[in-house]
């Protein structure tokens, strides 16, 4: 069956079918000749050729989803919220894994721009970040998901990093406790930056502890990490309660704890940030940031399409609302003796 043949079952002319049949062009034909033709396609068993249409209209309806670790549980729900608008739209995602490896970023765009996508949604960016600097000079279609990239005019949808530092911290200090820790994410990435620099604000406005020593670079957004930066933490200071850079770090900073023989909350509340799938399953279930990470992905999908059909180019960054949830693993602050002090730090 052919665009035709459609056609003159729905008693319209070709080009009004092919506009009834495409997405990005229904809003052009009225919604009773949109059924009819689409019936008609039914019925007749229609499907449009992509490489056909993409030899006439210079497009080959692709867009690229790149992910620093598809294993992590942050990036599904992001991907899926994505991919949904797309397929909308009446695009195919390819899905592109850089495992954290600038040279892998670097040849995943060189092999994608090759397929000819005609855009690419990008959560892999580093603050700087060469690969992205090219899309942005070479004007290609991007948005940045999760993270920002210096220096770069490239939408960017992110969750309220900010907000989210400051609700936790404020339920911290609900608690009584004012000795709190930071475990970051790194500063080479927009999200370890942008949580250290506003808990280190947060904290000195609020009246707290401003120790140095309070506050640890994680190396990786990782639970071994998490482990290391606690151990760490605990070398040099005695926080009542811990807020990390992310989920998994969190869940590293509870092992650590456990190691040393120290509870959570009772000794040491966390709090992580993302709200991740099963964090609420965890031994305390973790109290954290939720961050709308499938509507993140979702409004990223409808700025690229814009951009890509419209020509509507946005270089703004959209932060959507974030919501502390609350669970098991922060409690009132402990009412430490000196000497209780003294038999943690072994």
């Amino acid at each position: 069956m052919t665009l035709r043949d459609v056609a003159e079952r729905a008693g319209v002319h070709p080009g009004t079918a092919s506009r009834a049949l495409n997405p990005e062009t229904q809003d052009l034909v009225s919604e009773a000749t949109v059924r009819k033709v689409q019936h008609a396609a039914k019925v007749l068993a229609y499907r449009p050729n992509p490489m056909a249409r993409g030899l006439k209209t210079n497009r080959s309806t692709m867009v690229a989803i790149v992910v620093p670790d598809l294993s992590n549980p942050l990036f599904p729900p992001i991907v899926r919220g994505a991919e949904v608008e797309l397929s909308r739209a009446g695009y195919t995602s390819i899905i592109a894994d850089t495992d954290n490896e600038a040279g892998r970023e670097l040849a995943a765009f060189a092999a994608l721009r090759a397929r000819q996508v005609d855009g690419l949604l990008v959560a892999s960016a580093r603050r700087d970040d060469p690969a992205i600097a090219e899309l942005f000079e070479q004007g290609v279609p991007a948005v940045l998901i999760n993270r920002r990239s210096d220096g770069v005019a490239l939408p960017a949808v992110t969750g309220d990093d900010e907000r989210g530092i400051e609700l936790a911290i404020a339920h911290l200090r609900e608690l009584g406790h004012t000795a709190i820790a930071h475990l970051s994410g790194p500063r080479e990435l927009s999200t370890g930056l942008s949580r250290q620099r506003t808990f280190r604000q947060v904290i000195a406005e609020t009246g707290c502890d401003t120790s140095p020593d309070l506050v640890v670079e994680c190396e990786t957004y990782s639970v071994e990490a998490g482990a290391e930066g606690m151990h760490e933490l605990l070398e040099r200071a005695r926080p009542t309660a811990v807020l990390a850079g992310n989920d998994q770090i969190a869940v590293g900073a509870i092992d650590a704890l456990r190691e040393r023989g120290l509870r959570c909350p009772e000794d040491v509340s966390v709090v992580g940030f993302n709200d991740m799938p099963f964090v609420d399953k965890l031994s305390p279930p973790l109290t954290t940031v939720r961050v709308p990470h499938a509507e993140v992905g979702a409004e990223a999908a409808r700025i690229l399409v814009r951009w890509m059909t419209r020509g509507e180019a946005a270089s703004a960054t959209t932060a959507l609302p974030v919501e502390l949830v609350v669970r098991g693993s922060t409690g009132r602050a402990p009412v430490r003796t000196a000497q209780a002090v003294s038999n943690t730090s072994g």
